[in-house]
């Protein structure tokens, strides 16, 4: 008699790739200043520098490039904070002017997870554009301009 397979085929990809995936979907468009503030000297900063740091990644700076990314250095021993000054729309919708993290006691994924929970949920919705078609694009789509043979009619 055999034991029941129980458990995972693969392995989790680790810290790492919690961290890459969680990184992904942040959005900033919702806000338009983020101040960090902490003291270098305390014993649980090293998450929220490491936050700071991937703030500041070209992916998550493309979300929104009028964002402010604002870090502040103090040394009064006080709890390190994060905090997100939204834009109007994000106001309205949450019914606060900004969003603060006390993220002392925080990882740098549990950080990664609340701003994708509280502030990337706030984004305003993306506009539609339309797209400008070429002649090719115009013709396969379904009858273009003229410029092309017409098919013989049948009797």
């Amino acid at each position: 008699m055999s034991v029941p397979f129980s458990g995972t085929l693969r392995r989790s990809g680790g810290i790492v790739s919690a961290i890459g995936k969680q990184l992904k979907s942040v959005n900033l468009k919702g806000v338009k200043r983020i101040t960090v503030q902490f003291d270098p000297f305390a014993e649980n900063v090293k998450s929220t520098r490491e936050f700071l740091f991937l703030l500041s990644t070209p992916k998550v700076v493309q979300t929104n490039p009028k964002c402010v990314v604002k870090s502040d250095i103090v040394c009064d021993r006080k709890p390190a904070s994060i905090k997100f000054s939204l834009i109007d729309s994000a106001q309205e919708q949450a019914k606060v002017k900004e969003i603060r993290f006390n993220s002392d006691n925080l990882n740098t994924l549990e950080l990664l997870q609340l701003c994708n929970k509280h502030v990337s949920s706030l984004a305003p919705p993306e506009e539609v554009t339309n797209k400008v078609l070429t002649k090719a694009e115009k013709q396969k789509l379904g009858g273009g301009a003229g410029g092309g043979k017409k098919a013989p009619k049948k009797k």
